[in-house]
């Protein structure tokens, strides 16, 4: 994890790096030891006032793919230099009438050991067709734990900011040495 004053760094120079009219607004940048996604409003298509929900939906699709390939060179641009920066990779995305849309982004692969009672969990998701791997179940479990308790980690998240301010006011590392016996330890030694 990256201490908030790392994010605001972050966010301030995305924010100080993006072409002006990139994004009508820069919405979101989270980041995790892999990768950095940046997500940017655009503005919707005009539609007819009541078009149905499926012209809708094709129009918002249309436009994120636009937005997609016409600003592609700047937006490489831009995450070249931010990969060499942060050392993470940069992923896109956009919202566009209510509706985000993900360009490429990282699948980071997880190792963890499950004992059967867990595994028995995935492999009742994928045999009840929320999931077609184990993979993809264990990644709907973590979705649906972050939606449900995204207050709480945001307080762990905030907790462990407090821990490394703490740690880095602490004494140095490597503590002076004690004094030797037969060193002046300040008193007189003449009485």
């Amino acid at each position: 994890m990256i201490t908030s004053e790392q994010r605001e760094k972050l966010s301030g120079w995305f924010a100080g790096r993006l072409p002006d009219d990139l994004f009508e607004e820069l919405t979101e940048i989270t980041v995790d030891r892999e990768e950095i996604t940046v997500i940017g409003r655009i503005p919707a298509p005009r539609l007819a006032e009541g078009a149905p929900a499926g012209e809708r939906d094709a129009a918002l699709e249309s436009r994120a793919q636009e937005f997609r390939e016409r600003t592609r060179e700047d937006r490489m641009a831009v995450a070249r230099e931010a990969e060499h920066r942060f050392g993470r990779k940069v992923s896109w995305g956009v919202e566009c009438g209510g509706r985000r849309t993900l360009f490429t982004h990282v699948a980071a692969p997880v190792m963890t050991r499950l004992r059967q009672p867990e595994r028995q969990v995935l492999d009742t998701l994928i045999a009840g067709g929320v999931a077609r791997s184990r993979s993809e179940a264990l990644a709907w479990c973590v979705r649906l734990v972050q939606r449900h308790t995204d207050d709480w980690l945001a307080e762990l998240r905030e907790s462990l900011d407090h821990v490394r301010r703490v740690r880095s006011q602490g004494p140095d590392i490597t503590p002076d040495p004690a004094p030797r016996a037969d060193e002046d330890s300040g008193a007189d030694e003449e009485e």
